[in-house]
């Protein structure tokens, strides 16, 4: 009787991470074959599977929307990438980014949130993009108190300590590039932490 043997989820999050990354499926199993040998279909297969657009549950119960923005830079470009994060389980709740910062970027990212979680009180450092995008979504606004801009701020750099590397290692070489690559990887990390945080609990 043949037995199916199981690849261990942190070689599929690592195939997946190379592939999001820019690599084609061959060469993600070139470089997956250092740790397991996998071929291009079973990959294939792990990427029909995997949806990298849903990073939400809206089973979890949130208390506040913890929410910032920080300059990446994106190949030979900066992008704004934003942040939400529930002040409780310190889980991402959202991620996006954009080429610009104003109150409308602020105020579709919101919306977004609102529609995924419902509405709660937004804590924000200040920038003078939020107070109005919250108050066009009558959501109650206020500045970050010190738990959660340090909070906050952790998380940040957590991201862009990885985002770095990412650019260092496969860094984006087209011209007007719809960032597609950067969001399945940014949303794939998302799901990655968020686990990670899940399992520690």
């Amino acid at each position: 009787m043949n037995t199916r043997n199981r690849t261990p989820s942190r070689y599929v999050y690592y195939g997946l991470h190379l592939y999001f990354s820019g690599l084609s499926l061959r060469k993600t199993s070139e470089r997956l074959s250092y740790c397991i040998k996998r071929n291009h279909v079973t990959i294939w297969n792990w990427i029909q599977k995997y949806q990298p657009k849903i990073i939400k549950t809206k089973q979890r119960r949130i208390c506040e929307f913890i929410v910032d923005e920080t300059l990446l830079k994106v190949g030979s470009e900066y992008t704004w990438l934003w942040v939400a994060i529930d002040a409780k389980s310190k889980e991402i709740l959202s991620l996006s980014i954009s080429k610009e910062r104003n109150m409308f970027v602020a105020e579709r990212f919101l919306s977004n949130i609102v529609r995924d979680y419902g509405k709660h009180p937004v804590s924000t450092d200040g920038g003078t993009w939020y107070p109005m995008a919250c108050q066009f979504l009558k959501l109650e606004h206020h500045l970050h108190s010190s738990y959660e801009k340090n909070l906050i701020e952790r998380t940040m750099q957590y991201i862009k300590d990885r985002t770095e590397s990412f650019d260092d290692y496969f860094p984006c070489r087209l011209k007007n590039c719809k960032l597609k690559h950067v969001k399945n990887w940014l949303n794939l990390f998302v799901d990655y932490h968020n686990n990670e945080i899940k399992h520690i609990k």
